[in-house]
C-alpha cells in the first residue's frame, strides 16, 4: 500500500498559494536535500491541474536542476482534472484521474509502491483531507506573514486530527522543515495500547 505525502512551501500564517514568495529565502543545503529525499523516495506525482500544467510548462526547460529536474521530468504522473484532457496531458508519463477523486485516488493508494508525492495543488489537497487519505505532510515553513491567499488546511474539516511531528530542523534562514504523520489512533479501553 502506497502512502501519500503532502509536500508544500508554507508561510507563517499557513498560504500555500501562488509560492514566488520563498524566493527571497535561502532555505540553504538541508532544504535542498529535504526536496531531494521526498521526490526520490516517491515512485509518482499526484496534482492538481493548475500545478501540474505550471509544472509541465517550468520543468523541461530547467537543465540546471540535473538529476532532480530529470527526476521532475521522468517520474509517472496522476493528474487530477475535469476539464484537461489526455492530449493536454503529455509531461512525461502522464495519467488523467477523472470522476470520484476521493475513490480513484484511494484506488491508487492501495496499489503496492512508493510514495505518491502531492506539491502544491491546493484544492486537490483540501479534498483528500477531508477525506482521510493524507499520510504524512512535509513542509517547509517560511519566516513571511502573507495575510491572504488560499490555506493548506480546508477552513472546515470532517474532525479534528492529531498528527505526531517526526523530524524538525531549522535551515537556510529560518525555514523550518517539518514531517508530520497521523498519529496512530488510541485503542479503547482495555484493550492493548490504551493508556492505564
Amino acid at each position: 500500500m502506497r502512502k501519500i505525502v503532502v509536500t508544500e512551501f508554507v508561510s507563517l500564517d499557513g498560504v500555500i498559494e501562488e509560492p514566488g514568495w520563498t524566493f527571497q529565502f535561502d532555505r540553504g543545503p538541508e532544504g535542498n536535500t529535504f526536496k531531494n529525499d521526498e521526490l526520490f523516495a516517491s515512485d509518482a506525482l499526484l496534482l492538481g491541474r493548475v500545478t501540474y500544467q505550471g509544472f509541465a510548462q517550468a520543468w523541461p526547460t530547467m537543465k540546471e536542476y540535473g538529476d532532480f529536474g530529470d527526476r521532475m521530468n521522468n517520474i509517472p504522473k496522476y493528474v487530477v482534472s475535469a476539464t484537461l484532457t489526455d492530449a493536454e496531458a503529455v509531461w512525461g508519463d502522464t495519467t488523467v484521474i477523472r470522476g470520484d477523486v476521493a475513490a480513484e485516488v484511494a484506488k491508487l493508494k492501495a496499489q503496492p509502491g512508493g510514495d505518491l508525492l502531492v506539491e502544491g495543488s491546493c484544492q486537490l489537497v483540501h479534498t483528500l483531507v477531508q477525506h482521510g487519505l493524507v499520510d504524512e505532510y512535509r513542509l517547509m515553513v517560511f519566516p513571511i506573514i502573507l495575510g491572504r491567499g488560499k490555506r493548506l488546511f480546508p477552513d472546515e474539516m470532517n474532525e479534528a486530527a492529531k498528527l505526531t511531528l517526526t523530524e524538525s530542523k531549522t535551515a537556510g534562514q529560518g525555514v523550518l522543515l517539518l514531517r508530520y504523520q497521523y498519529a496512530p489512533a488510541a485503542a479503547p479501553a482495555g484493550q492493548p495500547g490504551a493508556a492505564a
